[in-house]
């Protein structure tokens, strides 16, 4: 690779998979000399690549996290799936509050200077995907970080956390699994006054103190935790089963919804039911009406009465009705 410039973007590139390269393998790899290598690798350094070196037998060159971020290189299905994600981010369908503008940046600084071919490619990509409308609240940056951080060093940490009665309580929890379902993130965690383990949604802690204090791992009630909190939330006695009618065929109905869990069937040509478990009817009202098609509570009874009590407080809200175009007598 005669091309000095060429042979040290390739030689970045390896270099960020993260392995261990023995020189004689990046030598063979990138066609050149041992000589060659060694130079590069002081270029990028640099450059301010921090790449580690290992002499001897057993030798090696691999790229270790620095003190600053330089610049990546990606190959072309890598740019394009970040290209991606972070259009999806920026669209706020992440689940996290916060990190829209920071992911509308970096996607910026992308797109600068992505080939023409490649921005073409996640144009036609971010086009042809809808992610869907972002219904629920979204967790806080720093909840879902410090959380984060806390469950890698295995340290327990004290919150406050808002319940379904709306009611704000002090927990202390031992941390294990941040876990995304429905759009919502919980978190999952030995309930440390409770002595047993529980969820909670992360859009409703506030005041997260981490402690830095270990604790004694226990084992997992469960692998796949996310099945385990789905048939948790399926069985609590918090939740509640919803049933509607749509005068809306089921495709419509379908195309319209913006939730995905629940189910949907027909019922005949112009009218459909859907059948959900849900933990707030304030939410499953807002979902039902943002369908823009008329439906009919069928059950619970709590339901019919909170959508009428909902359906009187928009109308409030939008004032005296005008009697016609001029709004006059």
């Amino acid at each position: 690779m005669a091309d000095t410039s060429q042979r040290m973007l390739r030689l970045l590139s390896l270099l960020q998979d993260g392995r261990a390269w023995s020189g004689a393998d990046l030598t063979e790899a990138l066609g050149t000399s041992p000589r060659s290598v060694r130079r590069d690798i002081d270029r990028l350094r640099e450059l301010g690549y921090p790449v580690e070196s290992l002499r001897g037998p057993g030798g090696h060159y691999r790229l270790v996290a620095g003190n600053a971020v330089p610049p990546l290189m990606f190959e072309d299905d890598e740019v394009v799936t970040v290209a991606l994600g972070l259009r999806m981010v920026a669209g706020g369908h992440s689940g996290v509050q916060g990190v829209e503008d920071g992911a509308e940046r970096a996607l910026g600084k992308i797109e600068r200077v992505l080939p023409s071919r490649l921005s073409r490619r996640a144009g036609s990509l971010a086009t042809a995907v809808d992610p869907g409308r972002r219904v629920w609240p979204g967790a806080p940056a720093d909840v879902l970080t410090g959380l984060g951080e806390a469950v890698a060093a295995g340290h327990w940490v004290r919150m406050t956390h808002r319940g379904r009665d709306g009611l704000e309580r002090h927990r202390r929890a031992d941390p294990y699994r941040l876990v995304m379902l429905g759009r919502r993130w919980y978190l999952f965690a030995w309930d440390r006054d409770r002595e047993d383990w529980r969820s909670f949604r992360l859009d409703r802690i506030t005041g997260l103190t981490p402690t830095r204090a270990a604790f004694t791992p226990r084992e997992l009630p469960a692998e796949d935790l996310a099945a385990h909190l789905e048939r948790g939330f399926g069985a609590g006695e918090e939740r509640h089963t919803v049933t509607v009618l749509f005068h809306a065929p089921a495709a419509e109905v379908a195309a319209r919804i913006t939730r995905v869990d629940g189910s949907l069937e027909a019922v005949g040509p112009d009218s459909s039911r859907y059948t959900a478990r849900v933990d707030s009817y304030e939410w499953i009202s807002l979902v039902l009406a943002l369908t823009g098609l008329d439906f009919t509570v069928e059950e619970p009874g709590e339901l019919r009465r909170y959508t009428a009590e909902l359906s009187a407080r928009l109308g409030r809200a939008a004032g005296p009705a005008a009697d016609g175009p001029g709004g006059g007598a």
